[in-house]
């Protein structure tokens, strides 16, 4: 047994860098708006390449936590930080670019979309855990107009025919009961869309 120990070790470091790395990208919690505000703001941003990346990063979690379902326990460094609201937040960008960004659908965001879901269920499956859908709507009308006019800032421009509101609520519903369930059994709170005012990043925050 002891063995695994270092297979777990290793896992567990792995899954923390893209997560300590999303601070700067994303903001501690993470959330939608600043991932897509920080990557449209700089021309040099690469959102195609960060998505393909968490593809991946989505991809190896699912194959370390169901070999090791043990590493779910385990808790990021910073409080404002997990493995749960790291993924829900990369679902969130995919459900946005996927139906409501006004520029052509990547590909990459339905990709990236269909490996976090595929882990995300797989491991409710793993602690038999029933999808339950958030409590209360994480995203009501009033937080997805501050989540318009936040974007809007940077350019980026929502879709608000009926057909692109219609897909954007179907892509939450594939996995927003999911991670409230993951979130609850493991107490691990999902993040918001927009952050509340004042919320400074980790790295700012560090003595």
């Amino acid at each position: 047994m002891i063995g695994y120990v270092p297979l777990i070790s290793q896992a567990f470091s792995r899954r923390e860098v893209s997560i300590s790395m999303l601070d700067a990208s994303a903001g501690s919690p993470p959330t939608a708006a600043q991932l897509l505000r920080r990557h449209f703001r700089d021309e040099d941003a690469d959102l195609r390449g960060l998505l393909r990346d968490w593809e991946r990063w989505s991809a190896e979690l699912l194959e370390s936590h169901v070999s090791f379902p043990v590493l779910a326990y385990f808790r990021s460094q910073h409080d404002d930080q997990s493995w749960v609201a790291a993924l829900t937040a990369i679902l969130d960008v995919c459900a946005l670019v996927v139906a409501r960004i006004e520029e052509r659908p990547m590909p990459t965001a339905r990709l990236t979309f269909a490996m976090a879901r595929h882990a995300v269920v797989d491991l409710c499956a793993v602690f038999s855990l029933k999808p339950t859908p958030p409590p209360v709507d994480r995203l009501p009308p009033s937080e997805e107009k501050r989540l318009e006019t936040f974007v809007a800032a940077v350019g980026v421009r929502f879709r608000t025919d009926e057909a692109s509101a219609a897909k954007f609520k179907a892509l939450r519903a594939m996995y927003e009961p999911y991670v409230q369930a993951l979130s609850s059994f493991l107490i691990m709170p999902l993040p918001e869309w927009v952050s509340p005012e004042g919320v400074k990043d980790t790295w700012h925050t560090m003595a």
